[in-house]
């Protein structure tokens, strides 16, 4: 398989290297976490300084005897030297049961600068504050961004005919070895199965693994629709299912907690407050869609809203769903002072869609960018002060 510098992750990593943090790097299940932490590695055996790098992979056998926490912080001891910067990268930590003692115990030396990796279903963002007493730091790895999808290709023209490849069979970088789309949807399956019920069922102990499954592929199937548990209760219910709200929202947390749904809130543009009711859930990638649901009906406009969610939070946004009295804008997105409201859409040739899509940016009434994403194949230009821009293209900024 081919190797690619993701240089976002690294300098992140670069720029925390030396502080006291544990830093614990995060992400869906074969989102290249554990490649990260290699690259990383090879960054520290650049530098012309001593240090001292002790790398564990709990998945070698070399390292099968570490797989009791004593064994562990007693091995992490003994590599220990004086008078040299000390690093500790641990890889699957959560093979080694209670690692977290191990751990916690190093940190309190002061003695190493200390990287994680590990199984969602062990190292949730939601837990990192009860299994660590002392202070982490999250690396959030997502899947494969366009960019770096035609990194990986080494695609430099055509884009958008990669584009169009790239929507349906999205990031997830361990498919790539694989030239047959159907083989790719088969690995991506594999990988969904694995989050369901090796890291949820048997983590939570779910009983009802059918009904569980049920609520992943019709939160699947409706990205980019407004969710509550109670309205996918009810749905549920037609289905001749007896699931409850209160269950409905448990599960919910749990797809959220593995990283592989994403929420998106509503925000009120003219209160300025957050809404409870009602919210968007985008997948952590695309082509978990079709591998699970299938390609048959390919809705475009909402797979591209999806893409562009998980872009703008690679990039760093905080991203909403904003609500101007009965009209929609698809995303606010916020960092620090910015502020950017986008419209996303498959095809704005139509001037019914068009003005459906730029009439709720012109109703905001402050300064902050507006934005059309779509699949236009022009240059990018202005319409009353809208920005129209083609996704391919935006992506690729």
């Amino acid at each position: 398989m081919q190797i690619i510098v993701r240089k976002k992750y690294l300098d992140e990593l670069i720029e925390l290297y030396g502080t006291p943090d544990i830093k614990v790097i995060t992400g869906i299940r074969r989102s290249g976490k554990s490649v990260l932490l290699q690259e990383f590695v090879s960054y520290l055996q650049s530098l012309e300084e001593p240090i001292n790098i002790v790398m564990i992979n709990l998945q070698e056998l070399e390292f099968d005897h570490l797989l009791e926490y004593h064994a562990l912080h007693q091995y992490i001891l003994d590599q220990y030297k004086e008078g040299m910067a000390n690093v500790l990268l641990i890889d699957e930590v959560q093979l080694c049961p209670q690692f977290e003692l191990a751990i916690n115990s190093i940190y309190t030396k002061e003695i190493y600068d200390i990287y994680i990796t590990g199984s969602n279903a062990f190292l949730l963002s939601s837990d990192l504050a009860t299994l660590f007493t002392g202070r982490t730091m999250e690396i959030k790895v997502y899947p494969f961004s366009f960019v770096e999808y035609l990194t990986y290709y080494g695609i430099t023209d055509r884009y958008d005919e990669a584009f169009d490849r790239y929507v349906r069979t999205g990031g997830m970088p361990g498919s790539y070895v694989y030239r047959i789309e159907d083989r790719q949807y088969h690995y991506v399956k594999d990988v969904y199965a694995t989050i369901l019920i090796r890291d949820l069922v048997e983590k939570y102990k779910i009983r009802n693994k059918s009904e569980f499954t049920n609520i992943s592929e019709f939160m699947m199937d409706n990205i980019g629709n407004l969710l509550s548990p109670n309205n996918i209760s009810k749905t549920l219910k037609n289905d001749q299912s007896e699931i409850t709200r209160k269950t409905v929202s448990k599960y919910i947390g749990y797809l959220e907690n593995a990283f592989l749904f994403y929420e998106a809130k509503r925000y009120d543009l003219k209160g300025k407050k957050y809404l409870a009711n009602n919210s968007k859930y985008y997948l952590c990638d695309t082509s978990f869609r079709y591998a699970v649901n299938g390609t048959r009906n390919m809705d475009f406009g909402r797979t591209y809203e999806n893409i562009v969610y998980l872009e703008l939070r690679r990039r760093g946004y905080e991203v909403y769903v904003g609500k101007l009295y009965k009209k929609e804008v698809d995303f606010v997105a916020k960092k620090r002072e910015t502020q950017i409201y986008i419209q996303v859409s498959d095809n704005i040739s139509d001037e019914k869609t068009f003005e459906r899509e730029y009439s709720p940016l012109l109703a905001i009434r402050d300064a902050y960018p507006k934005m059309i994403l779509a699949r236009t194949h022009h240059e990018t230009y202005d319409y009353k002060g809208v920005q129209v821009v083609d996704i391919c293209r935006w992506l690729r900024e």
